[in-house]
C-alpha cells in the first residue's frame, strides 16, 4: 500500500511563461536548469544522497493534472525521494514512468534505489526534455519536466525545500 505522495496534495499553481519573467534571476535559473540537478547542488555541498520515500508500480495518477502530460498506461512506475545536500533535504522529486518507457536498458529506472536519477538521466544519450513548467505551493517552488528517454517519456516534479540553495540570496 502506497503512503499519500510526498508532494502535499495542497494545489500548486503552475505559471504561466509569461510570469517567468517577475521570478528572481538567480531563482529563475534554478527553476530552469537543463542540466541535471543533482550535479549542480554537487557544487553546494560535499556530497547528494538520495533518501527513498516509496516506490513501486500504480495503475492511477493522482493528482489529475499529471494525467495530461503523460499518455495513458495500464501501469505507472512511481519512485519519490527527498534529495539531501550534506544531509540535509533540499528536494523532494516525485518520478511517474509509464509502464511502456521501461523496455530495453531502460528498465533500470525501477532499480535506482538510492542513485539520484540525475545521474541515470543525464548519462543517457538518448534524453531530451519536452518541457519544464515552474510552479508555487505554500512558498516553494517546484518545477515539473516531462523528459523523453529512447523517445518514451517519464514525468520528473522537484519540490525545492527551504534549506535548498535555491533560496539563497
Amino acid at each position: 500500500m502506497f503512503k499519500k505522495s510526498i508532494i502535499t496534495p495542497a494545489p500548486i499553481h503552475w505559471l504561466p511563461s509569461e510570469e517567468h519573467a517577475s521570478i528572481q534571476e538567480s531563482t529563475l535559473s534554478w527553476l530552469m536548469e537543463l542540466g541535471s540537478m543533482t550535479r549542480r547542488f554537487e557544487q553546494y555541498c560535499q556530497k547528494v544522497t538520495v533518501m527513498p520515500y516509496q516506490e513501486g508500480f500504480i495503475d492511477i495518477i493522482e493528482p489529475v493534472d499529471e494525467r495530461a502530460c503523460l499518455p495513458k498506461s495500464q501501469r505507472y512506475w512511481l519512485r519519490e525521494v527527498v534529495l539531501c545536500g550534506d544531509d540535509i533535504p533540499w528536494l523532494l522529486g516525485r518520478t511517474l514512468v509509464p509502464e511502456e518507457t521501461l523496455t530495453g536498458e531502460d528498465r533500470k529506472l525501477v532499480n535506482l534505489r538510492t542513485v539520484p536519477l540525475g545521474r541515470y538521466l543525464f548519462q543517457e544519450t538518448t534524453l531530451s526534455r519536452d518541457f519544464i513548467h515552474i510552479g508555487q505551493q505554500n512558498g516553494y517552488w517546484l518545477r515539473r519536466s516531462r523528459f523523453q528517454l529512447s523517445d518514451k517519456p517519464l514525468l520528473l516534479t522537484e519540490m525545492f525545500l527551504p534549506a535548498s540553495p535555491v533560496y539563497e540570496k
